[in-house]
């Protein structure tokens, strides 16, 4: 049994992961920001425990650090938070850009640099980052937020490398269209025309995303870092 920390773990994805975890006897716990609700429906179901944070906060990491350091720390992350806005360049404001960025890429900083003495000091650990397929081809009307994927990935690359001696592992999981609350506000038109162009001819679950960060978890995937693993259904652009 391994002890989880998931980000963003109250929906989609990371709600996914929580379950497929738990599922497997791991000791889960997973940050959320806004969605209470789901988050302590969620706990229930699963056991995991729930903690209410701003991943970009280090105070807020701080404090659940040291809560979670009580109840034996950490040998997995799962660095999935994250938000997304479709915006035309130039009406992206400096807000937009500073609030995407702080939760997609300096969440990630703050949660991984908190969390990753301990790995380091047992010279073992998973690191798995989520960005997505615009991260690795730019998406328009996307710009923040392709860029700012498209950091994660040097992230896990850059990372991978610097942690390996350490016997700690660090790799990425690049969704491509995933049925998930983020793309809620796609019309149904949009959202006939993207399944048209994945030869799969459906959109990802969350499930098929979980299913591959279980997987760079497990012991059968530790000589494999600095990856990035697309789970696209074979849409590419």
């Amino acid at each position: 049994m391994k002890n989880v920390l998931i980000t963003g773990g109250s929906r989609g994805i990371g709600a996914e992961c929580v379950r497929m975890f738990s599922e497997h006897g791991h000791k889960v716990f997973f940050l959320y920001k806004n969605n209470s609700e789901k988050a302590v429906k969620l706990s229930a179901e699963t056991g995991a425990l729930s903690f209410c944070a701003d991943v970009a906060s280090v105070n807020d990491i701080d404090n659940i650090y040291e809560e979670i350091e009580k109840l034996g720390g950490i040998d997995i992350i799962v660095n999935n938070a994250g938000i997304s806005q479709i915006k035309m360049f130039c009406d992206i404001t400096e807000d937009d850009w500073d609030r995407m960025f702080d939760v997609n890429i300096k969440g990630m900083y703050v949660v991984t640099r908190r969390f990753l003495g301990d790995m380091v000091h047992k010279k073992c650990g998973r690191i798995i980052n989520i960005s997505s397929m615009w991260g690795e081809t730019g998406a328009s009307c996307e710009v923040h937020y392709s860029a700012s994927k498209a950091a994660v990935i040097g992230f896990t690359k850059a990372l991978a490398k610097e942690l390996a001696p350490s016997g700690i592992t660090v790799n990425c999981v690049s969704p491509g269209f995933i049925d998930t609350d983020m793309n809620s506000e796609l019309s149904g038109e949009e959202l006939t025309e993207f399944i048209s162009d994945i030869p799969i001819a459906r959109a990802g679950d969350a499930k098929d995303i979980a299913e591959t960060v279980m997987f760079l978890a497990s012991e059968a995937a530790g000589y494999i870092t600095g990856a990035v693993i697309p789970v696209n259904g074979g849409f590419v652009i």
